[in-house]
């Protein structure tokens, strides 16, 4: 594992370029945890995050809590025959502690959440075909659900959630219930790069909470496509084609169509669109050099990390700078080399400060939970 010194970290800080927040944005501690494997050691851990942050009981003890999954890709692609939890999606011991630690804080509703990748089946089969033994994690807590977000699902109809100050893309957007029948929203992510956006974290998960009915490949035209035969592929927001109508239009037709500067903007507009309560962030296993096994010159790695914090930009910010990364830095500098910088997107809309000198880390020290992903 390759880390970098206390030194190092400021060298490498002090040499990105930098842009200081145009107005106050909110700060709230970020924990680190040191967790070298997946395993009974997983839910020790977190719960002593849970704990430096405040603890769960506060935020979700009689409330509805919705958990958004980061599950990218098909189930049946691997990397090097590894089971997707090792490399490119949220582990499963990772998910079961926390749905253990949200029982036992007294949660009364816990949804897990994700956009599955192809048809329109249940949740739970998706998690199966993943590898992951559902029966188990249905017996931690009797109020436990399950809701696939790229369709209707349970609900009736779809939720519209504006995004503050107008958006850059769209001004709203449609999605599933689950996102507004809740009190507290989770992003559990993986701490990974990203090939259009730089790093993949808890923010960037936000991208599949909107569903593929309304804004994938296969989209309606007029309304909703409840029975797409595949199109987890968001082309609309690619540029590539416009939404189902009965969705908000796009501010500009005209504007770039360039993917580095699209998706970092649709991302920030849905996080605070949909703000996310807990970010948690899953670095135990994972890939650098991408999102998945499809990307060209994919690693695995093993940072051994567990990273969490209440505010998704702060909890972001720290996370990157673990990778090794200024978190500040500009298109062209690592790991924005094509894109636009998310966390200074997320950081000009009010919802949090990208800055490491406004951000107090708890548990394992920054600079020693450096591991470099190049």
């Amino acid at each position: 594992m390759q880390r970098l010194s206390r030194r190092e970290l400021i060298a490498l800080l002090a040499s990105a370029p930098v842009l200081r927040a145009a107005r106050s944005t909110p700060a709230s501690p970020v924990a680190i945890g040191r967790c070298p494997a997946y395993g009974p050691g997983v839910e020790t851990v977190l719960a002593t995050m849970m704990d430096q942050l405040g603890g769960l009981s506060g935020l979700v003890a009689n409330k509805t809590v919705t958990v958004k999954l980061n599950l990218t890709g098909s189930p049946g692609i691997r990397f090097q025959g590894k089971a997707p939890g090792l490399t490119h999606y949220v582990h499963p011991t990772v998910a079961f502690a926390l749905v253990s630690l949200l029982d036992r804080a007294g949660a009364r509703r816990i949804r897990l959440v994700e956009s599955g990748y192809a048809t329109n089946a249940p949740l739970e089969e998706y998690l199966l075909d993943s590898g992951w033994n559902v029966r188990a994690l249905c017996s931690l807590s009797k109020n436990l659900e399950f809701e696939d977000t790229n369709f209707l699902g349970s609900g009736k109809t779809y939720h519209r959630f504006p995004v503050p100050g107008g958006g850059a893309i769209f001004p709203a957007y449609d999605l599933n219930h689950s996102y507004a029948d809740t009190d507290v929203f989770v992003s559990l992510a993986k701490l990974k790069n990203h090939a259009t956006c730089g790093v993949t974290l808890s923010i960037k998960n936000l991208f599949g909470i909107t569903p593929a009915s309304i804004y994938g490949d296969d989209a309606g035209v007029a309304e909703p496509n409840e029975n797409p035969g595949s199109g987890r592929v968001r082309t609309c927001h690619e540029g590539k084609r416009e939404p189902s109508k009965s969705a908000p239009r796009e501010l500009n037709p005209a504007s770039s169509r360039d993917p580095g500067h699209r998706m970092p903007r649709i991302v920030s507009d849905l996080a605070a669109a949909r703000p996310v309560h807990l970010a948690i962030i899953d670095g135990v296993e994972t890939l650098a050099g991408g999102e998945g096994p499809w990307i060209q010159g994919v690693r695995a790695v093993k940072p051994g990390l567990l990273i969490a914090g209440r505010n998704s930009v702060n909890t972001d910010t720290i996370a990157t700078a673990a990778m090794g990364y200024a978190p500040r830095a500009t298109r062209g500098a690592k790991p924005f080399l094509n894109c636009d910088n998310t966390l200074l997107l997320a950081e000009g809309l009010g919802i949090g400060s990208a800055s490491l000198r406004d951000i107090e880390v708890r548990g394992l020290a920054l600079h020693d939970a450096l591991y470099s992903f190049g």
